[in-house]
């Protein structure tokens, strides 16, 4: 009764591991087919005509023209201010044309006229002070001193852009945890079918004894 009792035990036990194998298994393929399809395709879109260039800063300036950002003051608090906007033109080592910087991909389509969008504060001249530090920023701390900045001919041949937003380590993660979990799965599914295959064995060794 007791052993039967335990050999039951054993197989629920074993059932669980082989559906939490199959579970990550899946969880692990259809991972990496959602990230692949949300940030694999643009993160080579961002990179296959782009590449990297030395930059120098031509010209800082803010235009008149502002534009509009939304504020948050609570969970419901929510609101409008504006701030003006700055350009900061550069000149890349693979192009005597100017270009305009921008901080990564998200910014440049948020604002595409636009080289810096501030933390939007509810207070409008906060976010000019903002803007008015980015500015001397460039001018009096950067200045003539080349940078790295990147580009992509084939999507944006007038800006560039101070950093990427899809780099080595998005990249790296959208592959790595899934396939760790597809593994992990994949190794689970296989130390159950070993123990068991184990388990067999040994019952059929004690039967031949007795």
């Amino acid at each position: 009764m007791a052993r039967s009792r335990a050999l039951s035990e054993y197989t629920e036990a074993e059932d669980k591991s082989m559906r939490l194998g199959f579970l990550l298994i899946a969880a692990g393929l259809l991972s990496l087919l959602g990230l692949g399809c949300c940030w694999l395709r643009p993160a080579l879109q961002e990179r296959g005509g782009g590449g990297s260039a030395n930059c120098t800063v031509l010209a800082v300036r803010q235009l008149g023209e502002r534009f509009a950002c939304t504020f948050s003051c609570g969970a419901a608090c929510r609101g409008t201010a504006r701030y003006p906007c700055l350009q900061v033109l550069v000149r890349t080592s693979r192009s005597a044309a100017p270009a305009l910087l921008h901080e990564d991909e998200r910014q440049l389509r948020t604002n595409p006229k636009c080289s810096y969008i501030p933390p939007c504060a509810r207070d409008d001249q906060e976010n000019s002070e903002n803007v008015t530090y980015k500015q001397k920023y460039w001018k009096e701390k950067v200045g003539s001193q080349p940078f790295t900045c990147y580009f992509n001919q084939h999507l944006r041949p007038d800006d560039v852009m101070l950093k990427r937003t899809h780099d080595e380590t998005v990249l790296l993660h959208c592959f790595l945890w899934p396939l760790v979990t597809f593994l992990v799965g994949v190794l689970i599914v296989v130390l159950t079918i070993c123990a068991k295959s184990l388990a067999i064995r040994a019952e059929a060794i004690k039967k031949k004894k007795h």
